[in-house]
């Protein structure tokens, strides 16, 4: 065939981009000896009991498809985890789906609800993967940069941006605790946020895959507060250090569920089989296995808050998940990647640009201490000498 097949291409994939967080991620890689704070991949294994199930449903030939929704009994085990801990309630056969991460409930449940021309709000920074599956399916990001309120959106600003698209907005999406600044919402936020969105006939995307890990005060989902509207997104990844194993959920209405099951059916039939019964093992009974990862990483948190306010760093002390959004101090290259790219080359310390993140990202990083306390001590160890070495660095 001589016409070129790439012309072919949905026009919206065609214009994205690869993720940058990757790609950098993949390039300072090959410096040796570098320190790496860039991923969100939790240091700790997958529990024991929890890897014994994995393998004992490989043993016993559990290796076929499974109903496409999941499980039954993951899906029990996941609407009563969900309960004790957040006091949501969701009938496991109608209103959950397991998914293949949190990554695959993100695409199937934008897919389903989005229309060419439809709008989401998207507060800022960010996990970017949510902008790119927005304008897969023609929609439109409205970024709410929150880097002026403590990264918090606030129902005024929320109001307002719904009251001006309103006709056109089809959802919001909240990340929580967020990546990549650490900072949660507090009960009397959700309730004052709720008060605005269930004026509208809107969709909440409510992406809470770091519940189990918040510090000072437990978790609250918007799920509580508005059952109906909300679309919630959990599953075992981080709260069980179970990344690979790729078993999300995906929670909401029967009737929106329903819709989004077949967008999810058609992507990967079905969660892998031995992964589901890990999962099942990790809901049913490890309910509190993220307590003691927890534990270490409130200890890390508090080193590397303490140890970056010392070189000119500030930051918002993180509430949860295991990312520090620090702004580059005063005399140090102000632009992000141009900052990153150097301290990788010189100091051998990878994070993350803060504009990978959206509005509100440019002139701070991301690190990640989803990393040993040794590994992050030697990391400001090195930070420091080159914050020492460079302060003198005219700012673009």
């Amino acid at each position: 065939m001589s016409k070129d097949l790439s012309t072919h291409m949905k026009k919206e994939l065609a214009q994205l981009q690869p993720s940058d967080i990757l790609a950098f991620n993949q390039k300072i890689s090959t410096i040796p000896d570098i320190i790496k704070l860039t991923l969100g991949e939790p240091d700790f294994n997958t529990p024991e009991h929890v890897k014994q199930a994995g393998i004992k449903s490989i043993m016993t030939n559990q290796s076929h498809y499974t109903n496409s929704a999941g499980k039954l009994a993951l899906r029990q085990a996941a609407s009563e985890f969900l309960h004790e801990k957040y006091q949501v309630q969701y009938e496991p056969k109608s209103q959950i789906l397991v998914t293949a991460g949190a990554t695959e409930a993100i695409y199937a449940s934008l897919t389903a609800i989005l229309n060419p021309g439809d709008k989401v709000i998207i507060p800022t920074p960010i996990f970017p993967l949510y902008i790119p599956v927005t304008l897969l399916n023609g929609a439109e990001p409205i970024f709410a940069d929150t880097s002026d309120n403590g990264f918090v959106l606030s129902p005024e600003k929320l109001d307002q941006i719904l009251a001006a698209n309103q006709a056109d907005v089809k959802a919001i999406v909240l990340n929580y605790p967020t990546n990549p600044t650490g900072v949660t919402y507090h009960r009397a936020e959700l309730k004052a946020l709720a008060g605005v969105i269930q004026k509208y006939d809107i969709f909440v995307i409510c992406d809470e895959i770091y519940s189990e890990l918040t510090y000072d005060e437990p978790h609250v989902s918007l799920a509580e507060y508005l059952p109906d509207q909300v679309l919630l997104l959990n599953g075992v990844s981080k709260s069980h250090a179970m990344t690979g194993w790729r078993i999300g959920l995906l929670c909401g209405p029967a009737p929106v569920i329903a819709q989004i099951g077949k967008v999810h059916q058609f992507c990967i039939t079905s969660a892998t089989t031995n992964a589901q019964d890990a999962a099942y093992e990790a809901f049913k009974n490890g309910k509190d296995d993220g307590a003691k990862m927890r534990t270490a990483y409130q200890e890390r948190r508090d080193y590397l808050v303490t140890a970056l306010n010392k070189l000119g760093f500030t930051c918002a002390k993180p509430e949860g998940a295991f990312y520090i959004f620090a702004k580059i101090p005063t005399g140090l290259q102000q632009q992000s990647f141009d900052f990153c790219y150097d301290l990788a080359q010189k100091a051998k310390v990878a994070v993350i640009p803060g504009a990978s993140f959206g509005p509100g990202g440019e002139g701070y990083v991301r690190i990640s201490y989803a990393a040993s306390l040794e590994s992050l001590q030697q990391a400001m160890t090195r930070l420091a000498a080159y914050v020492t070495a460079n302060q003198q660095v005219t700012t673009k």
